[in-house]
């Protein structure tokens, strides 16, 4: 609470709301990245050189089904251990700060 019985004190607004349009504008780019990637991978794997029809035939289309949903599985399965070593991560850095640190840790005393 502040001195005066008001809110908390907090972050400008304006800083917090820089901070989450700069999230924000991070994950539309990283979301555009794995897009634009995905397409042009399972474009090259699954569609020819040559487009003799308009459309994509049968063999095309379950191609490119069964490319987006492995793409997908992929980026979910790096997504996991990306995040479990970042909690490990995490956890060593708190047991390290919250272990005494300092000079005399290091000589074991």
């Amino acid at each position: 609470m502040s001195l005066f019985g008001g809110r908390p004190a907090q972050a400008p607004p304006s800083v917090a709301m820089n901070e989450r349009i700069e999230a924000a504008a991070m994950e539309v780019e990283m979301v555009s990245d794995l897009f634009n990637r995905m397409v042009r991978t399972c474009h090259e794997k699954c569609v020819g050189q040559r487009y003799h029809e308009p459309t994509l035939n049968k063999g095309e289309s379950v191609c490119v089904d069964r490319c987006v949903a492995k793409y997908f599985a992929a980026n979910d399965v790096v997504g996991k251990v990306m995040q479990s070593q970042n909690e490990q991560a995490a956890q060593q850095q708190a047991s390290a700060s919250s272990g005494g640190g300092g000079i005399g840790s290091l000589f074991g005393r």
